[in-house]
């Protein structure tokens, strides 16, 4: 394996023991299984999968699932057997939540197919095997009220160059519907007049390139911060980029979805907001606030770029204060 095709390769956290060391070695059960096996394996994580978050999920599992095994006394690849894959879901569901078991089983399934295709194993031995039965109704993405919005927004004061971002970064996420991968990747190229509105170009998962108008608030908030950073005449730089140690002024990087996270948490404390949200509270917040104000889940699904209804309405939490209404029904 080479150098190039190492650095290619995710890395799990060294705390997990996991994975590939320092000087490039992976699990003896893989490495055992000859240079064929090797390429084959870390083709399928270089090559086959293009999402960065994907691949760096799929590949701690594989490595994960491997590392149990040379545990459990097998050697070889080809020993891995239907009954292997399934006493390893059944010891992760004793530790895991059903999704995550699940998506350990999927990224198994596929890897052993990719082997199977590439001749290094005859058989796959997860195809078998079933995981746990899920069924999701209501996604579990914490969401703000419309009152904790407001209080969070007009917690951040606009008397700084970071201030002013961080609100326009909140902004763009609520009122677009966008994935913070999205975002964060966006250029101030992606923030464009068209007509009378200004849009915003996003880069959303699969590759698939979507467009919004960009809300009149937004664009008041996000001209507002483009001209205190004077960062107009870098059109393909970053939109939104990090902070000097300081903390007075904006370097030339772009944030990372880590960065806006710790950011959130920290402004959400600030503002007194005791629910536990996340980036990716204000896809599901933008989108339930939608609904609530008479929106269609059909023009829902098209502004969040969602390829199924299902998926959106897995975001709809209306339906919470209605249950909570009726709750407080019960008196004693």
């Amino acid at each position: 394996m080479s150098e190039i095709e190492i650095q290619l390769l995710p890395r799990p956290p060294a705390a997990d023991g996991l994975g590939i060391d320092s000087r490039g070695r992976l699990p003896t059960i893989l490495a055992s299984a000859g240079d064929d096996a090797v390429t084959r394996f870390v083709e399928y994580f270089t090559a086959h999968i293009r999402n960065v978050h994907t691949r760096r999920a799929y590949f701690r599992n594989a490595i994960t699932f491997l590392s149990w095994c040379e545990s459990r006394g097998v050697r070889d690849m080809k020993e891995i057997r239907p009954v292997t894959v399934a006493a390893y879901i059944e010891t992760l569901g004793k530790t895991h939540a059903k999704p995550t078991v699940k998506q350990h089983l999927a990224t198994i399934r596929m890897l052993f197919d990719w082997l199977v295709t590439g001749q290094i194993i005859p058989i796959n031995p997860a195809h078998a095997v079933r995981g746990p039965k899920h069924v999701v109704t209501k996604g579990k993405t914490p969401v703000l009220t419309a009152e904790e919005t407001r209080v969070l927004f007009d917690s951040i004061s606009p008397v700084s160059v970071v201030n002013l971002r961080d609100r326009a970064l909140l902004a763009s996420m609520f009122f677009t519907f966008a994935r913070v991968g999205a975002v964060v990747t966006m250029t101030l190229e992606d923030y464009y007049p068209q007509g009378k509105r200004m849009w915003l170009r996003l880069q959303e998962k699969g590759g698939k390139q979507h467009e919004m108008p960009a809300h009149h608030k937004l664009e008041e908030f996000l001209d507002a911060y483009v001209q205190a950073a004077e960062i107009e005449g870098d059109r393909r730089g970053p939109l939104f980029r990090t902070a000097t140690r300081k903390g007075d002024a904006l370097t030339a990087n772009a944030m990372l979805t880590a960065d806006v996270w710790r950011m959130i948490r920290r402004r959400a404390k600030k503002a007194g907001i005791r629910t536990a949200i996340g980036c990716h509270s204000f896809r599901a917040t933008g989108i339930t606030n939608y609904l609530e104000h008479a929106g269609t889940l059909e023009k829902a699904q098209q502004m969040a770029a969602h390829a199924s209804p299902r998926t959106t309405k897995l975001y709809d939490r209306t339906n919470d204060q209605v249950t909570l209404d009726e709750v407080e029904k019960i008196q004693i």
